[in-house]
């Protein structure tokens, strides 16, 4: 009885981390809300000195994410932006970005106010 009571608490650990490896789909959308978002807005956005193009940092963005969702690490929209959006992993500079003839701001804030508006016409 003791090896199957094993077996059991075993696949029901697994089971669990499978699960959480992967956002609920609330946070899949507005994610994936936000990303369309970084590629379409025709803005520049600067990752550790260098300015890239919308769709540069949208895939970017979207690798971090993909990395940190099959870990477990994104639960909220929030921790997107917080562990994949917001600055380098390698550096820890802050991303930022820069519309049109706009000030420079960070993606975090951008984003935040991106997602707040969206929130707001759900």
């Amino acid at each position: 009885m003791r090896p199957i009571a094993g077996a059991v608490c075993m696949l029901t650990l697994l089971l669990a981390t499978a699960a959480r490896a992967e956002p609920g789909m609330p946070v899949a959308v507005e994610v994936n809300f936000l990303l369309g978002y970084v590629e379409g807005a025709g803005c520049a956005f600067n990752r550790n000195g260098t300015w890239y193009d919308s769709r540069a940092a949208q895939t970017h963005l979207r690798d971090k994410y993909k990395y940190l969702a099959a870990r477990g690490l994104v639960n909220s929209t929030e921790d997107f932006i917080e562990r994949a959006a917001t600055a380098s992993s390698l550096s820890g500079q802050p991303y930022e970005v820069r519309c049109g003839g706009n000030a420079t701001v960070t993606t975090n804030r951008w984003l935040r106010d991106e997602l707040a508006r969206f929130r707001a016409f759900q």
